[in-house]
């Protein structure tokens, strides 16, 4: 799909904080922003070590939000788990 690698090229072209925080500002409703923060969120917890059912119960939300996560940081070659250890240590 052509606008997908149209929107990664656009933002690898952002080297600035505050430009990466002013275009998604722009691209995403506030509640957009608030879905993803808060599955950025739930990566970490999944991270750290916390199970998804004490994540669950801590959110107050159901095991199968979770689980898409679990399953990617259980792959070697996940991004998002390479990110947030570079961004833990």
């Amino acid at each position: 799909m052509k606008s997908k690698s149209e929107l990664v090229d656009a933002l690898c072209q952002i080297r600035q904080r505050d430009e990466m925080t002013r275009f998604l500002q722009e691209l995403l409703t506030e509640k957009e922003m608030e879905d993803v923060i808060f599955r950025w969120r739930l990566m970490k917890d999944l991270y750290k070590g916390e199970t998804q059912r004490y994540i669950a119960k801590k959110h107050g939300i159901s095991l199968c939000k979770i689980t898409r996560g679990s399953k990617i940081l259980k792959e070697d070659d996940s991004m998002s788990l390479k990110l947030i250890k570079k961004l833990e240590d």
